[in-house]
């Protein structure tokens, strides 16, 4: 159910860049905005792994430099088929961790010494088979295509706005369309696109969670560790680049009420129950 969520969501997306893009773009400005954000977001794509470890000041840690984290990262990979990713620590007492890297051949496992404190062996595996769903489900990739489309509808928006401001407007032959709908899409699809993302986001999430425990064989050390690191996370908040809070086991970033629309993570609660629900078909 999370992956047919996953696909009519970024249908929805694509149905909304088409209508933004008719309504206050055209074709030629939807053209441009989807080419421009596909060439930024690639970027972001091909160089993930080396941008976000050097903002978080990761370090790569050999066999010998952590013996039992290799161990883990080892015999998950074995059991998934999986090459052996490169393995790095955080130097942070906050308690996260995340993966990146364009594909399975160039993968990167990063968890932070605070977590590394924390969690028992069983719950620590639980975490790393977790990271390692996300690498399996090429959940960067889907998150590349989501941020490009998302990001063309916001610069469509934008265009639209310093149009306005010029007195410009849009150029090509297509049906001018109203002006009102073109008004309420420069305000509303930004808006409309970033809750889609941060909702795919979120599926990604319960995804990664039910491959990480069927991958270790036990939702329980999971599940046990996403309690831990909730209440690690709020009692050592990380320094976070609310860009790259998605990539985190646990949202690094707070926020209550309304600001949940817009989390990239769902609630731990909500992760703890549906794993515990996994125990009995198991």
């Amino acid at each position: 159910m999370n992956t047919v969520k996953t696909v009519g969501l970024m249908v929805f997306l694509t149905v909304l860049l088409i209508f933004v893009g008719g309504a206050i773009g055209g074709r030629n400005g939807m053209v441009f905005a989807f080419v421009f954000a596909t060439l930024m977001n690639f970027g972001s794509y091909w160089f993930s792994d080396k941008i976000v470890l050097r903002m978080y000041r990761a370090q790569p840690v050999s066999d010998a430099q952590a013996p039992e984290l290799h161990a883990i990262v080892r015999n998950l990979v074995q059991k998934a088929g999986m090459p052996m990713p490169k393995v790095y620590i955080i130097p942070s007492e906050a308690p996260n961790a995340f993966a990146t890297g364009r594909n399975q051949e160039h993968a990167v496992v990063a968890v932070t010494d605070g977590i590394m404190r924390i969690l028992s062996r069983d719950e620590l595996a639980g975490v790393i088979a977790h990271e390692l769903a996300h690498i399996r489900h090429r959940d960067m990739l889907t998150g590349t295509i989501v941020a490009t489309i998302a990001g063309a509808i916001s610069m469509l928006a934008q265009m639209a706005q310093w149009a306005m401001i010029f007195g410009g407007g849009r150029r090509d032959n297509d049906d001018d369309g109203s002006p009102i709908a073109a008004l309420v899409m420069m305000i509303v699809a930004p808006i409309a696109a970033m809750l889609v993302q941060m909702a795919i986001s979120r599926t990604r999430e319960f995804e990664a969670d039910k491959g990480g425990a069927r991958l270790v064989g036990s939702p329980y050390g999971l599940a046990n560790a996403l309690l831990k690191l909730d209440q690690g996370s709020k009692a050592v908040p990380m320094d976070a680049n609310p860009a790259t809070a998605h990539m985190f086991i646990v949202n690094p970033l707070s926020g209550k009420g309304l600001i949940k629309l817009f989390s990239t993570h769902p609630p731990i609660e909500e992760r703890v129950k549906k794993l515990k629900e996994m125990a009995g078909r198991m």
